[in-house]
Protein backbone atom coordinates (compact mmCIF):
# COMPACT_ATOMS: atom_id res chain seq x y z
CA UNK A 1 0.00 0.00 0.00
CA UNK A 2 1.28 3.46 -0.85
CA UNK A 3 2.35 5.63 2.07
CA UNK A 4 0.08 8.34 0.69
CA UNK A 5 -3.22 6.82 -0.44
CA UNK A 6 -5.32 8.94 -2.75
CA UNK A 7 -8.66 10.29 -1.60
CA UNK A 8 -10.82 7.19 -1.45
CA UNK A 9 -14.40 6.33 -0.55
CA UNK A 10 -14.22 2.56 -1.00
CA UNK A 11 -12.32 1.34 2.05
CA UNK A 12 -12.80 -2.31 3.00
CA UNK A 13 -12.57 -3.86 6.46
CA UNK A 14 -9.55 -6.05 5.71
CA UNK A 15 -7.57 -3.03 4.48
CA UNK A 16 -8.29 -1.01 7.61
CA UNK A 17 -7.53 -3.94 9.88
CA UNK A 18 -4.20 -4.34 8.08
CA UNK A 19 -3.35 -0.70 8.81
CA UNK A 20 -4.21 -1.12 12.49
CA UNK A 21 -2.02 -4.25 12.60
CA UNK A 22 1.12 -2.58 11.24
CA UNK A 23 4.11 -2.38 13.58
CA UNK A 24 3.63 0.87 15.51
CA UNK A 25 6.71 2.58 14.06
CA UNK A 26 5.69 1.69 10.50
CA UNK A 27 2.14 2.96 11.01
CA UNK A 28 3.32 6.23 12.50
CA UNK A 29 5.84 6.71 9.67
CA UNK A 30 3.19 6.14 7.02
CA UNK A 31 0.67 8.41 8.75
CA UNK A 32 3.24 11.17 9.24
CA UNK A 33 4.22 10.91 5.57
CA UNK A 34 0.58 11.38 4.53
CA UNK A 35 0.23 14.23 6.99
CA UNK A 36 3.28 16.09 5.65
CA UNK A 37 2.05 15.77 2.08
CA UNK A 38 -1.22 17.51 2.97
CA UNK A 39 -0.51 19.84 5.93
CA UNK A 40 2.19 21.82 7.65
CA UNK A 41 3.42 19.18 10.14
CA UNK A 42 4.02 21.73 12.90
CA UNK A 43 0.70 23.60 12.72
CA UNK A 44 -2.31 22.77 14.89
CA UNK A 45 -5.71 24.37 14.40
CA UNK A 46 -7.43 25.47 17.62
CA UNK A 47 -11.16 25.33 18.23
CA UNK A 48 -13.02 26.41 21.35
CA UNK A 49 -16.25 24.75 22.47
CA UNK A 50 -19.07 26.29 24.49
CA UNK A 51 -22.23 24.65 25.80
CA UNK A 52 -24.93 27.17 24.90
CA UNK A 53 -27.75 25.00 26.28
CA UNK A 54 -26.95 22.39 28.90
CA UNK A 55 -28.73 19.26 30.10
CA UNK A 56 -32.36 18.04 30.07
CA UNK A 57 -31.78 16.14 26.83
CA UNK A 58 -34.31 13.43 25.98
CA UNK A 59 -31.73 11.18 24.33
CA UNK A 60 -30.15 8.20 26.14
CA UNK A 61 -26.54 8.37 24.86
CA UNK A 62 -24.74 6.17 27.38
CA UNK A 63 -21.71 8.43 27.66
CA UNK A 64 -23.49 11.73 28.13
CA UNK A 65 -24.22 13.42 31.48
CA UNK A 66 -26.62 15.80 29.71
CA UNK A 67 -29.28 13.12 29.33
CA UNK A 68 -32.32 13.76 31.52
CA UNK A 69 -32.42 10.00 32.13
CA UNK A 70 -29.24 9.91 34.22
CA UNK A 71 -28.38 11.25 37.67
CA UNK A 72 -25.07 12.91 36.87
CA UNK A 73 -25.33 15.95 39.17
CA UNK A 74 -25.39 18.20 36.12
CA UNK A 75 -27.34 21.42 36.52
CA UNK A 76 -29.49 22.10 33.44
CA UNK A 77 -29.15 25.54 31.88
CA UNK A 78 -31.41 27.24 29.33
CA UNK A 79 -30.18 28.61 26.02
CA UNK A 80 -27.62 31.32 26.74
CA UNK A 81 -28.19 34.97 25.84
CA UNK A 82 -26.48 36.01 22.62
CA UNK A 83 -24.31 38.63 24.32
CA UNK A 84 -22.94 36.05 26.78
CA UNK A 85 -22.02 33.75 23.90
CA UNK A 86 -20.25 36.56 22.07
CA UNK A 87 -18.29 37.45 25.20
CA UNK A 88 -17.09 33.84 25.42
CA UNK A 89 -16.24 33.85 21.72
CA UNK A 90 -14.13 37.00 22.08
CA UNK A 91 -12.23 35.40 24.96
CA UNK A 92 -11.63 32.27 22.88
CA UNK A 93 -10.28 34.38 20.03
CA UNK A 94 -8.02 36.29 22.41
CA UNK A 95 -6.63 32.95 23.59
CA UNK A 96 -5.79 31.83 20.06
CA UNK A 97 -8.85 29.95 18.80
CA UNK A 98 -9.70 30.26 15.09
CA UNK A 99 -13.04 28.42 15.30
CA UNK A 100 -15.80 28.79 17.89
CA UNK A 101 -18.07 25.80 18.36
CA UNK A 102 -21.45 26.01 20.10
CA UNK A 103 -23.21 22.92 21.42
CA UNK A 104 -26.81 22.59 22.58
CA UNK A 105 -28.26 19.50 24.28
CA UNK A 106 -31.27 18.95 22.04
CA UNK A 107 -32.59 15.93 20.22
CA UNK A 108 -33.73 18.41 17.58
CA UNK A 109 -34.07 22.19 17.97
CA UNK A 110 -37.29 24.13 17.49
CA UNK A 111 -37.36 26.71 14.71
CA UNK A 112 -37.30 29.57 17.23
CA UNK A 113 -34.17 28.06 18.78
CA UNK A 114 -32.48 27.97 15.39
CA UNK A 115 -33.19 31.69 14.96
CA UNK A 116 -31.40 32.39 18.25
CA UNK A 117 -28.48 30.25 17.17
CA UNK A 118 -28.27 32.10 13.85
CA UNK A 119 -27.90 35.34 15.81
CA UNK A 120 -25.01 33.76 17.67
CA UNK A 121 -23.41 32.51 14.47
CA UNK A 122 -23.60 35.93 12.84
CA UNK A 123 -22.16 37.61 15.93
CA UNK A 124 -19.28 35.14 16.20
CA UNK A 125 -18.47 35.51 12.51
CA UNK A 126 -18.38 39.27 12.96
CA UNK A 127 -15.57 38.72 15.46
CA UNK A 128 -13.51 37.04 12.74
CA UNK A 129 -13.96 33.45 13.89
CA UNK A 130 -15.14 30.40 12.01
CA UNK A 131 -18.39 29.02 13.38
CA UNK A 132 -19.55 25.51 14.20
CA UNK A 133 -22.69 24.31 15.96
CA UNK A 134 -24.01 20.96 17.15
CA UNK A 135 -27.74 20.98 17.78
CA UNK A 136 -28.88 17.42 17.09
CA UNK A 137 -31.07 16.45 14.14
CA UNK A 138 -32.25 19.15 11.72
CA UNK A 139 -35.08 19.64 9.26
CA UNK A 140 -34.37 20.78 5.71
CA UNK A 141 -35.67 24.25 6.55
CA UNK A 142 -33.51 24.54 9.67
CA UNK A 143 -30.42 23.43 7.76
CA UNK A 144 -31.12 25.99 5.05
CA UNK A 145 -31.56 28.71 7.68
CA UNK A 146 -28.21 27.90 9.28
CA UNK A 147 -26.55 28.04 5.86
CA UNK A 148 -28.26 31.34 5.10
CA UNK A 149 -27.07 32.63 8.47
CA UNK A 150 -23.46 31.97 7.49
CA UNK A 151 -22.67 28.81 9.48
CA UNK A 152 -19.31 27.33 8.50
CA UNK A 153 -19.41 23.87 10.12
CA UNK A 154 -22.02 21.54 11.57
CA UNK A 155 -20.94 18.84 14.01
CA UNK A 156 -22.87 15.59 14.13
CA UNK A 157 -20.84 12.58 15.26
CA UNK A 158 -21.53 8.97 14.32
CA UNK A 159 -20.06 7.98 17.71
CA UNK A 160 -19.25 4.34 16.84
CA UNK A 161 -19.89 1.63 14.26
CA UNK A 162 -23.41 0.86 13.14
CA UNK A 163 -23.06 -2.62 14.66
CA UNK A 164 -22.21 -1.31 18.14
CA UNK A 165 -24.39 1.77 18.05
CA UNK A 166 -27.44 0.24 19.76
CA UNK A 167 -25.26 -0.68 22.74
CA UNK A 168 -24.71 3.04 23.35
CA UNK A 169 -27.84 4.83 22.05
CA UNK A 170 -31.42 3.67 21.46
CA UNK A 171 -33.33 6.95 21.06
CA UNK A 172 -31.88 7.87 17.66
CA UNK A 173 -30.93 5.49 14.87
CA UNK A 174 -27.70 5.35 12.90
CA UNK A 175 -29.72 6.21 9.80
CA UNK A 176 -30.97 9.35 11.57
CA UNK A 177 -27.36 10.45 11.97
CA UNK A 178 -26.41 9.68 8.38
CA UNK A 179 -29.49 11.51 7.12
CA UNK A 180 -28.57 14.59 9.15
CA UNK A 181 -25.04 14.53 7.72
CA UNK A 182 -26.43 14.27 4.19
CA UNK A 183 -28.78 17.18 4.83
CA UNK A 184 -25.91 19.34 6.10
CA UNK A 185 -23.65 18.39 3.21
CA UNK A 186 -26.37 19.03 0.61
CA UNK A 187 -26.91 22.50 2.08
CA UNK A 188 -23.26 23.36 1.45
CA UNK A 189 -22.20 23.46 5.12
CA UNK A 190 -18.85 21.91 6.05
CA UNK A 191 -19.15 18.67 8.02
CA UNK A 192 -17.53 17.96 11.38
CA UNK A 193 -18.03 14.28 12.19
CA UNK A 194 -16.13 11.72 14.20
CA UNK A 195 -16.67 9.35 17.08
CA UNK A 196 -15.78 8.17 20.55
CA UNK A 197 -13.18 5.51 21.28
CA UNK A 198 -13.13 3.45 24.47
CA UNK A 199 -16.85 2.76 24.98
CA UNK A 200 -16.31 -1.00 25.14
CA UNK A 201 -16.38 -1.39 21.36
CA UNK A 202 -14.26 -4.01 19.58
CA UNK A 203 -11.30 -3.45 17.26
CA UNK A 204 -13.63 -4.26 14.36
CA UNK A 205 -16.05 -1.56 15.54
CA UNK A 206 -13.26 1.02 15.56
CA UNK A 207 -12.29 0.05 12.03
CA UNK A 208 -15.91 0.16 10.86
CA UNK A 209 -16.40 3.64 12.35
CA UNK A 210 -13.48 4.96 10.31
CA UNK A 211 -14.84 3.20 7.22
CA UNK A 212 -18.24 4.90 7.70
CA UNK A 213 -16.49 8.28 7.88
CA UNK A 214 -14.05 7.75 5.03
CA UNK A 215 -16.66 6.20 2.73
CA UNK A 216 -19.07 9.13 3.00
CA UNK A 217 -19.55 10.83 -0.40
CA UNK A 218 -17.13 13.51 0.80
CA UNK A 219 -14.78 13.21 3.75
CA UNK A 220 -15.72 15.34 6.77
CA UNK A 221 -13.63 18.49 6.82
CA UNK A 222 -13.10 17.92 10.55
CA UNK A 223 -12.89 14.52 12.23
CA UNK A 224 -13.01 14.76 16.04
CA UNK A 225 -11.66 11.63 17.72
CA UNK A 226 -12.87 11.51 21.31
CA UNK A 227 -11.64 9.25 24.10
CA UNK A 228 -14.49 8.32 26.43
CA UNK A 229 -14.70 10.55 29.50
CA UNK A 230 -16.39 8.48 32.17
CA UNK A 231 -18.94 10.43 34.20
CA UNK A 232 -20.59 9.25 37.40
CA UNK A 233 -24.24 8.41 36.83
CA UNK A 234 -23.92 7.49 33.14
CA UNK A 235 -24.22 3.88 31.95
CA UNK A 236 -20.68 3.80 30.56
CA UNK A 237 -19.14 4.69 33.91
CA UNK A 238 -16.84 1.79 34.84
CA UNK A 239 -15.99 0.82 31.25
CA UNK A 240 -12.51 -0.69 31.01
CA UNK A 241 -9.98 2.01 30.16
CA UNK A 242 -8.68 2.04 26.59
CA UNK A 243 -5.03 1.29 25.88
CA UNK A 244 -3.52 4.65 24.84
CA UNK A 245 -1.61 2.94 22.01
CA UNK A 246 -4.93 1.87 20.46
CA UNK A 247 -6.11 5.48 20.56
CA UNK A 248 -2.91 6.69 18.87
CA UNK A 249 -3.25 3.97 16.23
CA UNK A 250 -6.80 5.18 15.57
CA UNK A 251 -5.51 8.71 14.97
CA UNK A 252 -2.90 7.38 12.54
CA UNK A 253 -5.36 5.22 10.61
CA UNK A 254 -7.84 8.11 10.42
CA UNK A 255 -5.08 10.31 8.99
CA UNK A 256 -4.26 7.75 6.31
CA UNK A 257 -7.88 7.17 5.35
CA UNK A 258 -8.85 10.86 5.30
CA UNK A 259 -5.64 12.61 4.22
CA UNK A 260 -7.03 16.12 3.86
CA UNK A 261 -9.34 16.22 6.88
CA UNK A 262 -8.51 17.96 10.13
CA UNK A 263 -8.17 15.16 12.68
CA UNK A 264 -9.02 16.66 16.06
CA UNK A 265 -8.06 15.57 19.55
CA UNK A 266 -11.33 16.19 21.35
CA UNK A 267 -12.81 14.85 24.59
CA UNK A 268 -10.47 12.93 26.85
CA UNK A 269 -7.38 15.09 26.54
CA UNK A 270 -7.54 15.85 30.25
CA UNK A 271 -6.70 12.18 30.82
CA UNK A 272 -3.89 12.09 28.25
CA UNK A 273 -0.27 12.66 29.18
CA UNK A 274 1.72 15.23 27.27
CA UNK A 275 3.65 12.36 25.73
CA UNK A 276 0.46 10.69 24.49
CA UNK A 277 -0.73 13.94 22.92
CA UNK A 278 2.68 14.41 21.28
CA UNK A 279 2.39 10.95 19.72
CA UNK A 280 -1.12 11.82 18.50
CA UNK A 281 0.28 14.91 16.75
CA UNK A 282 3.02 12.74 15.26
CA UNK A 283 0.34 10.29 14.09
CA UNK A 284 -1.47 13.05 12.19
CA UNK A 285 -3.75 14.91 14.61
CA UNK A 286 -3.66 18.59 13.72
CA UNK A 287 -6.53 20.17 15.62
CA UNK A 288 -7.56 20.40 19.27
CA UNK A 289 -10.34 21.76 21.40
CA UNK A 290 -8.94 24.53 23.55
CA UNK A 291 -10.11 25.81 26.93
CA UNK A 292 -10.79 24.29 30.34
CA UNK A 293 -14.23 22.82 29.54
CA UNK A 294 -15.71 20.70 26.72
CA UNK A 295 -19.45 21.17 27.05
CA UNK A 296 -19.63 19.56 30.50
CA UNK A 297 -16.33 17.69 30.98
CA UNK A 298 -12.91 19.01 31.93
CA UNK A 299 -10.22 19.83 29.37
CA UNK A 300 -6.57 20.86 29.87
CA UNK A 301 -6.15 24.47 30.91
CA UNK A 302 -5.27 26.87 28.10
CA UNK A 303 -1.90 27.77 29.62
CA UNK A 304 -0.97 24.08 29.79
CA UNK A 305 -1.74 23.67 26.09
CA UNK A 306 0.37 26.71 25.26
CA UNK A 307 3.28 25.29 27.26
CA UNK A 308 2.94 21.94 25.48
CA UNK A 309 2.87 23.65 22.09
CA UNK A 310 6.06 25.51 22.99
CA UNK A 311 7.78 22.33 24.14
CA UNK A 312 6.84 20.57 20.89
CA UNK A 313 7.62 23.51 18.63
CA UNK A 314 4.12 23.54 17.14
CA UNK A 315 1.96 26.59 16.61
CA UNK A 316 -1.67 27.45 16.01
CA UNK A 317 -2.57 28.26 12.45
CA UNK A 318 -5.30 28.35 9.86
CA UNK A 319 -8.27 26.05 9.77
CA UNK A 320 -9.38 25.93 6.15
CA UNK A 321 -9.96 22.61 4.45
CA UNK A 322 -6.81 21.64 2.57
Amino acid sequence: MSANPAIRHDWQLDEVQALYALPFNDLIFKAQTVHRENFDPNEVQISSLLSIKTGSCSEDCGYCPQSARYDSDLTPEALMPVDAVLKAAQLAKDQGASRFCMGAAWRQPKDRDVERVVEMVQGVKALGLETCVTLGMLTDAQTARLKEGGLDYYNHNLDTSEDYYSEVITTRTYRDRLDTLARVRDAGINVCCGGIIGMGESAVDRAKLLIELANLPKHPESVPVNMLVQVEGTPLMGTEALDPIIFIRTIAVARMMMPKSRVRLSAGRNNMSDEMQALCFLAGANSIFYGDKLLTTDNPMTNHDLALFERLGVYSGGSSYA
